[in-house]
């Protein structure tokens, strides 16, 4: 086929991601994104301009080298799509899925500049499904160094930390305080955005072609202290994530039928309470549920609501009830993703913008019968660039629910900081580490992702461990000293 000219690849209009339908999907966890096909993959990937600067590289955190996967995707080799791919990335499949790339390497696209940008996401996840079928298996590994390595956590930050090091010759230990891998991938997004098959085919495959072992139901600070891997291991990498959450400070917040983000997660996603009763994990499924937020966590706890409450009325034979997400400020500041957003409203959610809880209000046995709340008006920027929310005053209203859900936020689990002399924490409880290099204040030990820098997304944790691994390699390689 002919090369075509600049003018030809600007007349390609972007290629929309076929989804499941809202009036199905609201009714099982199912992918939601079904995926393009091989001919829609290669049409986009038409067009992409192969810039001589690529802004897109330099908006992704780990800096994937976009133009080349784009170009042999776009010539038909996989095999080289993914080899390109897999120099900087090692799980695009996930990466695909979750990342925000309209902010990052899309934003940075120059057709997103006076048109629509090049769907890099989409074209990411093809490649990264593509090689999880096939296996091509491009993780070579160099010759063992006879350092060890202990990684903590083997969320996104400690599985890319983990790659990169067993890459590099060094044998790589990773301990997991939950009784399977993967972290916040596994408990914290639901299967309809990131399908656990995924997850789980990118470790295993690590761990095959890599040989790194997962010692899991080990918490660190509990089964053993930093100092006691520091004693055995060379390094340790903390990758721990931040997974203690954040509650509101109004009266009720105690009630039955109030729970973390966290814990709702955790309850469907890892537990599988969505299959419940196949499965002996209970979760609580409210008629009149609140989500308190706006990040992607809100988004993904109002959607598994959604979910639960149309499973269990097609089983009951009742109405399905509501789910309301409750947030302070406006539509426009909103943190989630705009797709997760979109996605949300036409499966149904309801969006009370301008909204605050002032109390949880309670009834028979200590439950939830719903929520008093006062409208909100925006004035003035604050440090984050949104503008602050601002009571107004006698507008308060009362809000019936019977179940509330907090999705503010989270820091760091102390449990790691036990007998950890030396490594300092800030005063959100989040570790002191360097941004570059990811070194804390204790010898021998670096950290990065959520850890560090408090709730954060997939790639910009990846990020922190591949930055973090490159520092390690050349401590163990004695090339830099503590």
């Amino acid at each position: 086929m002919a090369e075509l000219t600049q003018k030809e690849r600007l007349k390609i209009k972007r290629h929309e991601m076929p989804n499941q339908d809202p009036r199905e999907r609201r009714g099982n966890y199912d992918e939601v994104a079904l995926g393009y096909s091989e001919a829609t993959a290669r049409e986009e990937a038409e067009r992409c301009l192969q810039c001589k600067d690529p802004k897109c590289v330099q908006g992704c955190p780990v800096g994937v080298l976009i133009p080349q996967f784009i170009k042999a995707l776009r010539e038909g080799d996989m095999v080289k799509a993914v080899e390109w791919m897999k120099v900087k990335n090692n799980l695009p499949a996930i990466c695909g899925r979750v990342c925000p790339q309209e902010t990052q390497c899309e934003g940075n696209c120059i057709l997103g500049k006076k048109g629509e940008p090049v769907a890099i996401g989409r074209l990411e996840r093809f490649v990264g499904d593509f090689e999880l079928a096939g296996r091509t298996c491009p993780l070579a590994k160099a010759p063992a160094t006879g350092k060890k390595v202990a990684v903590v956590g083997s969320g996104p930050a400690g599985l890319t930390c983990a790659v990169d090091l067993g890459r590099g010759g060094h044998t790589v230990t990773l301990f997991e305080s939950l009784h399977g891998p993967g972290g916040v991938l596994v408990y914290g997004i639901p299967e309809f955005r990131l399908p656990k098959s995924v997850v789980h085919g990118e470790i295993n495959y690590a761990v095959e072609c890599l040989g790194i072992d997962i010692k899991v139901d080990h918490v660190i600070g509990r089964t053993f202290t930093l100092d006691d891997l520091l004693e055995e291991y060379d390094a340790v990498f903390l990758g721990t994530g931040a997974g203690l959450p954040s509650f509101m400070r109004i009266p009720g917040i105690n009630l039955n039928g109030v729970m973390s983000a966290n814990e709702f997660l955790t309850r469907v996603n890892l537990m599988k309470g969505y299959l419940f009763p196949r499965y002996d994990t209970p979760v609580k499924v409210g008629k009149k549920v609140a989500v308190i937020g706006a990040g992607n966590v809100a988004m993904d706890s109002v959607r598994c609501n959604l979910r639960l409450q149309a499973l269990e009325a097609a089983k009951t034979g009742t109405n399905s009830g509501e789910v309301h997400m409750v947030y302070r400020r406006s539509r426009e500041e909103v943190p989630a993703r705009a797709e997760e957003v979109h996605h949300a409203e036409e499966e149904g959610v309801i969006f009370d913008f301008l909204t605050n809880p002032l109390e949880i209000l309670g009834g028979e046995k200590g439950a939830v019968r719903g929520m008093r709340c006062i409208r909100m008006k925006l004035g003035e920027p604050d440090k984050s660039g949104r503008r602050s929310p601002i009571p107004i005053e006698g507008s308060e209203f009362e809000m019936e629910v019977d179940t509330v859900v907090m999705a503010l936020g989270t820091s760091p689990n102390p449990l790691v900081f036990v007998e950890a002399e030396g490594l300092e924490r800030t005063k959100h409880g989040t570790a002191v580490a360097d941004t570059e290099t990811g070194r804390t204040k204790k010898p021998r030990v670096w950290a990065g992702g959520d850890v560090v820098t408090g709730a954060a997304t997939v790639i910009s944790a990846m990020g922190a461990g591949k930055r973090a691994a490159a520092d390690i390699h050349k401590f163990l390689k004695g090339e830099t000293t503590w």
